[in-house]
């Protein structure tokens, strides 16, 4: 079985940015192969209509069979709220508990971001892992696109 990715904003706006570029587009390359699927959330949409038109056309080079668009749910609001109480986040930032809790509800593989501050963040991951935990959910994987790439010897 495929692993299921989801990927958030900071990964598609990094194929455009020189410092997360090469990355982010060997991991389009694996959904575009179809190595793995990419679970792209309704709150993920939402930020990209927001963004500039070369970042929001991005997704629209993984082929259909490869990709997944998932809901937010009120089980995923509820699950956010739960992070936002447990202070796992700062309540100014309810978008990214809400991507946590849509990967975590959804059950994905694993979560892929480039936001350091937020997600990809030791002590956050523990965070939201506890509330996860604690609320009757599995741990989630959280890494960075680099850490999710083949690593060849």
């Amino acid at each position: 079985m495929k692993q299921r990715v989801y990927i958030d904003t900071s990964v598609i706006g990094g194929c455009f940015d020189e410092e997360f570029s090469k990355d982010s587009e060997a991991l389009f390359e694996k959904f575009k192969n179809g190595e793995m699927i990419a679970v792209i959330s309704e709150a993920t949409l939402r930020e990209l209509a927001e963004a500039p038109a070369e970042v929001r056309e991005k997704i629209d080079q993984i082929p259909e069979e490869y990709m997944e668009i998932v809901p937010e749910t009120e089980e995923a609001s509820e699950l956010a709220e739960h992070y936002l109480a447990a202070e796992a986040i700062s309540r100014k930032f309810p978008t990214d508990a809400i991507h946590i809790a849509i990967a975590t509800t959804q059950r994905v593989s694993v979560l892929v971001s480039w936001n350091f501050k937020h997600i990809v963040n030791i002590q956050r991951i523990r965070a939201y892992n506890s509330v996860n935990i604690r609320e009757g959910y599995p741990p989630l994987e959280i890494r960075s696109p680099k850490e999710v790439l083949d690593v060849k010897d």
